[in-house]
């Protein structure tokens, strides 16, 4: 099935959208969060955890994939999905922001960026070219345009030389992809610059691309920059394109982005600070490390209808936690990646009912971020 986008709703007072994403793995109903795979699984979750959650898409980074298990294991087991037994979608990042987040261990020129491997420091190198051909090798659903990703505070001439040689390389990018069954995104750079957002989403939808990311947000500026900008830059792409905004995913992000149009969006939240004690819930955190949930009864969320809030107490999570045991890790991922879910689909039910400005309204009022 080629990949293909329709939108199946609007709320008639916000910019948000019900739509439904087509790949050759399965459909994605949007707005979707999509849980962060780096190494072929969800921290702490295993496959089935994942598909009990009801997780529709999981995500790979092209920079560690690169580097383990390699191009050559990926060709002899004839892709990703058969090497981790998945068989749903699965999205690539190209690796850029790993890369460029490595300032003393890299080189950028206009050919493609030099870096060393963290596991042996021997050099290694990727071109827009070969960036797409080992996306390819990963047979990735969606693709990223490789690109150049600064602090979203620097200043005006980094960012528009950054945002510059983005759009060469991702120019390069579209000439170099040859199966064409899976899409390739392009990435709107510009900092915290409206006039460079504005250009690169010119420049990006001239390319005519199947998807638009928005990059360069959640690395330094404020809430409300990333708010003004997620909005702004969102209204400047095509409204026939899904739009997704990388690496943002706080509750509160994703309802304020998905007001703004956003249908898409990533992140490490809900494992990463799962190993911290931070359960998620329609009322906020709940910080299990806290003494005084040492002797709680309660679940993390009376609520929620995940195992893990059926059978055990925010006492033994706590226990678990504080004692750095690994199932609460996982019991906690858990519970997040099921909260995560049902907010996305609750969103989804939101919007169709035509009542989306409200619960949003309502929840960003009431939840604690």
């Amino acid at each position: 099935m080629a990949f293909s986008f329709q939108v199946l709703g609007q709320d008639k007072n916000t910019s948000a959208r019900r739509g439904v994403v087509s790949t050759s793995h399965g459909v994605i109903q949007t707005p979707v969060f999509m849980s962060v795979g780096t190494f072929g699984s969800v921290r702490a979750l295993d496959h089935v955890d994942l598909e009990s959650i009801g997780v529709q898409i999981i995500l790979g980074n092209t920079y560690h994939l690169y580097l383990r298990p390699g191009a050559l294991t990926l060709q002899q087991r004839g892709g990703y999905h058969n090497l981790i037994h998945w068989n749903a979608p699965i999205l690539t990042d190209s690796g850029g922001f790993q890369i460029f987040s490595l300032p003393h261990q890299r080189v950028i020129s206009e050919q493609g960026v030099e870096f060393k491997s963290y596991l042996d420091q021997a050099g290694r190198f990727f071109s827009p070219e070969s960036n797409i051909a080992f996306q390819e090798t990963i047979g990735s659903d969606i693709m990223m345009v490789l690109d150049v990703c600064v602090p979203s505070t620097s200043a005006r001439d980094i960012a528009a030389r950054a945002m510059e040689r983005t759009h060469r390389w991702a120019k390069r990018c579209k000439s170099a992809q040859k199966n064409h069954e899976n899409a390739l995104f392009g990435i709107v750079q510009g900092a915290i610059f409206e006039d460079l957002r504005k250009e690169s989403a010119a420049a990006l939808t001239e390319l005519d691309f199947p998807g638009y990311a928005i990059g360069g947000l959640a690395v330094g500026e404020t809430d409300d920059e990333r708010e003004h900008f997620t909005q702004y830059t969102a209204a400047l792409l095509p409204a026939n394109k899904p739009r997704y905004l990388m690496g943002v995913g706080t509750p509160h992000d994703l309802v304020r982005s998905i007001r703004a149009g956003i249908d898409m969006f990533d992140c490490i939240i809900p494992t990463n600070h799962a190993r911290q004690g931070v359960a998620y819930t329609f009322s906020g955190k709940v910080k299990l490390r806290r003494a005084a949930l040492a002797i709680a009864e309660e679940s993390i969320d009376s609520s929620c209808g995940c195992f893990v809030c059926r059978r055990y107490s925010r006492g033994y999570l706590h226990q678990l936690i504080k004692c750095d045991e690994p199932t609460g890790w996982r019991l906690v991922s858990y519970h997040n990646t099921w909260f995560y879910e049902r907010l996305m689909e609750r969103c989804r039910d939101e919007i169709m009912a035509g009542t989306f400005d409200s619960f949003s309204a309502w929840f960003l009022s009431h939840a604690e971020d």
